[in-house]
């Protein structure tokens, strides 16, 4: 056994919470999604969300599986996302699973989009959106931020 090999494994396993993270567990690795899209609830928003937009931007999507609109945007958004291949987070939150998140953020009609930059809401839409007035709403705010 060689010891120092394991810097690639390693991160995601021991802490007994691993599930719910997207490691690919239940369905074929290439499905879990690249290290910019995240499926996140209300114990991991603040990690992900509020504390990661220290480091960049993070581009919140509450969404529903009833609304269509919601499934929609979403494509449009994982499109962005790989796209920009990491210069933001999206971070997905399905909001019948976190009530309480939506009304923390006094959401009133999904799906509802959030970019948060440093811990603070800079921009938001509701309903779905075309791809290049997502795209334009993002550049405004990627442009500023110092890499």
């Amino acid at each position: 056994m060689t010891i120092g090999h394991g810097h690639s494994q390693g991160h995601g396993h021991g802490h007994g919470h691993s599930h719910g993270h997207g490691h690919g567990q239940g369905h074929s690795p290439g499905h879990s999604g690249p290290d910019y899209v995240v499926d996140v609830d209300e114990h991991s928003f603040r990690e992900v969300v509020v504390d990661g937009s220290q480091r960049r931007l993070v581009l919140v999507d509450f969404w529903a599986e009833w609304c269509p609109p919601c499934r929609a945007l979403t494509p449009t958004l994982e499109r962005l996302a790989a796209e920009y291949a990491g210069r933001f987070l999206l971070a997905k939150v399905e909001v019948d699973d976190n009530m309480r998140l939506a009304g923390h953020y006094k959401l009133r009609g999904f799906p509802t989009v959030m970019l948060f930059r440093r811990g603070e809401v800079v921009a938001h839409f509701a309903g779905n959106r075309p791809l290049h007035v997502v795209r334009e709403l993002l550049e405004q705010h990627i442009g500023e931020s110092p890499s």
